[in-house]
């Protein structure tokens, strides 16, 4: 379910809550939030991108987890994995808030269960925001937290026209990753977007990356007004075939890595809740998609 809301400030913001068919909400509940309102990076495949207004507060990205969780629970959030992703619109790295909300967290909600997630493109300058995640990492959630770096191509020209923003290199990842991940913790995930057109090389893969830190998360470019204006074409098939791009898959599975094909449920493009999707651009276009938002009824 895609909800948008309107905080106390103006910001009229989307966020998601999830379940994993045919897994319980018990056992598995995603919130997916967001962090701005608008997006500044533009990627290419994200229909979030093309306007940005400003960071949100600490309350408003509060507001939107409080909202769900009191939806269906009263003190406790009774989940066995409790997964809260800073994922649906904006740069969470670029919103000092993002750490002040992962810092109080613990003490607002009862959660047993709680993961944060957080997907970043790594945007250069934010140095002292990706040590103080280390520090808050370390204070609450040592072998419970999901951190995820967008990669989308191997080659650093095409990376960059993909993610139209500075950000760090291969290099710089990967330093911080050794700093990040301790011998509790889950490793960090680098994610491919694949479409058939992105370069994709096993060889850099393994040259900047230890696969004791490090695993490869391949996904569908997802149907979206962004994704085809730019002619990207998914390598990922809806049964979760890799297609032009076998062999890099292959080569880092033979080279050590953990390598994730995650294809979510397709209806999850109907309702506008997959990743890159942007309830919003579709309300405001003029020519809607065939494939995507097609459960979005505006009233």
């Amino acid at each position: 379910m895609v909800y948008l809301g309107k905080t106390r400030q103006g910001a009229l913001v989307e966020f998601v809550e999830s379940v994993q068919p045919p897994i319980p909400r018990d056992k598995k509940w995603v919130l997916i939030v967001s962090t701005m309102d608008g997006c500044p990076v533009g990627c290419k495949m994200c229909d979030a991108g093309g306007y940005y207004k400003r960071r949100l507060s600490k309350e408003e990205i509060l507001a939107q987890i409080l909202y769900l969780i009191r939806s269906r629970y009263e003190d406790e959030v009774p989940v066995e994995k409790f997964k809260i992703q800073f994922a649906r619109v904006g740069e969470p790295a670029l919103n000092d808030e993002v750490l002040k909300v992962l810092d109080e967290l613990p003490q607002i909600i009862d959660a047993p269960g709680l993961m944060p997630s957080i997907s970043t493109v790594a945007p250069i300058g934010r140095n002292g925001w990706f040590e103080r995640l280390i520090e808050i990492k370390e204070k609450h959630y040592r072998g419970k937290f999901q951190l995820q770096f967008s990669i989308h191509s191997t080659d650093e020209k095409q990376r960059d026209e993909i993610i139209p923003v500075k950000k760090w290199s291969f290099r710089e990842i990967s330093e911080y990753g050794e700093k990040f991940v301790t011998t509790e913790d889950r490793k960090i995930t680098l994610n491919f977007a694949l479409a058939k057109e992105n370069i994709a090389d096993a060889r850099v893969i393994m040259n900047f990356f230890n696969p004791e830190k490090f695993l490869i998360k391949i996904t569908p470019v997802n149907p979206t007004y962004r994704s085809i204006e730019n002619g990207l074409n998914s390598d990922v098939t809806g049964e979760g075939l890799v297609l032009e791009h076998r062999e890099f898959v292959d080569k880092l599975r033979e080279s050590g890595y953990d390598v994730i094909i995650s294809v979510g449920e397709l209806e999850e493009n109907k309702i506008g809740s997959n990743c890159g999707q942007y309830v919003q651009r579709h309300l405001n276009a003029q020519k809607k998609l065939e494939e995507a938002y097609t459960f979005v009824k505006e009233e």
